[in-house]
């Protein structure tokens, strides 16, 4: 099992401690990239694709853990495009 199958495994078992970095380095593997608006973006980030896909949420602080919420947003928004 490669390491995109063992996160996507991970993030799917919906953990109560999955990180936002573990989310970035997952939706970097599916071909998203995370976007800068100025110097700083601020907790407002996005991530898009070639597609024209995005998924938009706020960074977790002031501990880097997901809420709940998110990933199960998340996960539909990414089921819905049959990324994963």
């Amino acid at each position: 099992m490669s390491k995109k199958e063992k996160l996507v495994k991970r993030f799917l078992s919906r953990p109560t401690d999955f990180t936002f970095d573990e989310l970035a380095t997952l939706l970097k593997s599916l071909g998203y990239l995370k976007e800068t608006a100025g110097k700083t973006s601020g907790s407002r980030v996005t991530f898009s694709n070639q597609e024209g896909d995005y998924i938009r949420l706020h960074k977790p602080h002031p501990r880097n853990i997901l809420k709940m919420y998110q990933i199960d947003d998340i996960t539909a928004n990414l089921k819905e495009k049959e990324k994963i």
